[in-house]
């Protein structure tokens, strides 16, 4: 699809002297095609820089550093293969020299039983265990394969390079983000409470706007003006809007209007929004339908300003590259334990429904009335593979930590409002009895892919935060 992003990797062909380096060249020439198959580009040492492509000798890893460093904007993550037993410090000496700061994945191709001679022994099997022991001595993380070698032609690796490429998105993707928040949390949602700073200690930061201040330059724009008339036709182009009455249609073009050139003005990529109630009591409308045309278009995008919410909305994203949402865990569904209601009320992008209409907010409108809560996205999600993930600063503890996992929505029966869909998680019950013992908030970002194993690598292997993989 459209959306998907070309990646580049760095490789390392690892080579020993005392192995048979003719494999070095065949290995190189393999991984290299598999990484092309996958369409993926490759920045390596030539056969000209280096005998067959390789790194032994220190001055070779200087060279490949210097490589990848010219090259540093456009490298996703590192390949370093070992189709020998390679040199261990040569390849640790690269990737300290390069400074990337990218994921990092060790591959080690197999032995055959029948080619073990000096000939055509490789001991890459060994010699894994040698690179990975020094990455951990230079204190740089990586990632392994899910078996321990693997030929680069491999349905396991092709799997295993899916993952890592994923990995790299989310790595790449959250490593100097900026989330815009929208508006003060609200007063009643204790439990979207976050740290900026344990955020931006692993270098996410949050850009504030006062809800003042929209509501001030939606004053000031006049119904003609290009922006607010260009928001008001793609809401019309995106969602049914009949009996939506046009002066509330307006409103929400304005309010898109200025948020749109607010994110563009401060560089930032995804954004939470204040709603309940303050918009619906002094604008007169709800902020849903603007919120899911911005996730839907890959800007993600959560509700009571849930910075940490819509963070494990933009990780499961970067990972599957499709739309996210975040809903909450928010009804048992009959007495199957391993189901559950998850709702919002609503602003999932429309990539989630199986169809969708605008219509006014249910539970806000008891409160400040129909005609002010026109704009939300209703509907119901459509069945499919499900991930999940949500991250949550422990301020107490000075860390942030999260958890992730994979589950389907189903096609049960549900009559119910706003935007809902009955999912089914093996093990569900663990799940929900860990979310509370931990403390950790009732919404969750989802997906229908299954790269929760993604987030989960990209979170703990290289942010260093704490998390858990659900497992039934």
């Amino acid at each position: 699809m459209s959306n998907k992003k070309k990646m580049t990797m760095g490789m390392i062909v690892g080579n020993r002297g005392f192995f048979p380096d003719h494999l070095a060249k065949t290995g190189r020439e393999e991984m290299i095609q598999a990484l092309q198959k996958a369409g993926i580009d490759v920045v390596t040492l030539t056969t000209e820089e280096s005998k067959y492509g390789a790194v032994e000798t220190h001055e070779e890893a200087k060279r490949c550093a210097a490589l990848f460093r010219s090259k540093g904007e456009q490298i996703d993550g590192v390949i370093v293969t070992l189709p020998n037993f390679g040199d261990e410090r040569a390849i640790a000496d690269t990737l300290r020299l390069a400074r990337l700061g990218v994921p990092v994945l060790v591959q080690a191709t197999p032995d055959t039983p029948v080619k073990m001679g000096i000939t055509h022994r490789r001991d890459s099997f060994c010699g894994k265990m040698s690179a990975c022991n020094n990455l951990r001595q230079y204190n740089i993380p990586y990632s392994l394969t899910t078996l321990h070698t693997e030929s680069p032609d491999s349905a396991e690796f092709a799997k295993d390079l899916e993952w890592f490429a994923g990995v790299c998105r989310i790595v790449k993707g959250l490593r100097n983000l900026r989330i815009g928040a929208i508006g003060a949390r609200p007063t009643a949602f204790n439990t979207v409470r976050y740290s900026e700073k344990l955020l931006e200690a692993s270098g996410i930061s949050v850009e504030t706007l006062d809800l003042s201040e929209v509501l001030g330059r939606i004053g000031r724009m006049k119904d003609t003006d290009d922006a607010a008339v260009q928001k008001l036709q793609a809401i019309q182009r995106y969602v049914t809007t009949k009996d939506i009455p046009q002066a509330a249609l307006l409103k929400m073009a304005k309010l898109g209007a200025v948020v749109d050139q607010w994110m563009k003005a401060v560089d930032v990529q995804i954004s939470a929004v204040q709603c309940w109630t303050s918009l619906e009591e002094n604008l007169g409308i709800v902020p849903c339908t603007l919120m899911s045309m911005m996730s839907d278009a890959l800007f993600s995008s959560a509700c009571e300003v849930d910075v940490c919410g819509v963070l494990g909305m933009h990780a499961l994203q970067l990972a599957s590259e499709t739309p996210s949402a975040l809903l909450d865990w928010n009804n048992n569904y009959g007495n199957d334990p391993n189901k559950a209601v998850c709702f919002h009320c609503s602003n999932l992008p429309k990539h989630f429904f199986k169809d969708v209409k605008m219509d006014y907010q249910a539970i806000i409108a008891g409160t400040v009335g129909k005609e002010n809560t026109f704009g939300t996205c209703v509907g119901r999600v459509k069945a499919g593979a499900m991930s999940f993930a949500r991250f949550s600063t422990d301020d107490a503890n000075g860390k942030i930590r999260g958890y992730s996992g994979s589950g389907r929505f189903t096609d049960d029966s549900l009559e119910t409002f706003g935007g809902a869909g009955v999912v089914e998680i093996p093990g569900l019950q663990k799940l929900l009895r860990y979310i509370c013992e931990n403390g950790f908030e009732h919404h969750v970002a989802a997906n229908f892919s299954s790269v929760a194993p993604m987030v989960h690598e990209a979170a703990i292997r290289y942010f260093g935060w704490e998390m858990y993989a659900h497992q039934a």
